[in-house]
């Protein structure tokens, strides 16, 4: 069985640990490192991403430094209403409602490290 885990370059990677266990119910799988220069994997509801300290030197650049994101995470979920309303309570920009949309119920955030974020299921 194949699966991928993206890995997520931001600016202050402890912190964004923080948030994504605020605003998705993260559990962290593996974390290295100190301070805000870190590499930790998370789980939410089975879906496993990274989150890696922004290293312009090696070329892992984060949204604010190239003014924009090269693609958007599909958070696939059971409830998108209350995990779209956990991620704004935590500090993310919602960017739409949930709503049907294409046959999914499917919301968008902005988190506060540059990331879009789409929060749905198919219907």
């Amino acid at each position: 069985m194949a699966s991928m885990q993206p890995q997520l370059w931001v600016d202050g990677a402890a912190t964004a640990v923080e948030f994504y266990t605020a605003a998705f119910g993260a559990r962290v799988l593996h974390r290295v490192g100190e301070g805000e220069d870190i590499v930790a994997q998370l789980d939410v509801e089975g879906a496993v991403f990274w989150v890696a300290a922004a290293d312009p030197q090696r070329r892992r650049l984060s949204p604010p430094l190239v003014n924009g994101t090269t693609g958007r995470i599909l958070l696939v979920v059971g409830d998108p209403a209350a995990m779209h309303a956990r991620a704004v309570a935590a500090g993310a920009t919602p960017t739409s409602e949930v709503a049907p949309e294409h046959g999914w119920q499917v919301g968008r955030v902005a988190d506060p490290f540059g990331h879009e974020w789409e929060i749905g299921h198919p219907l």
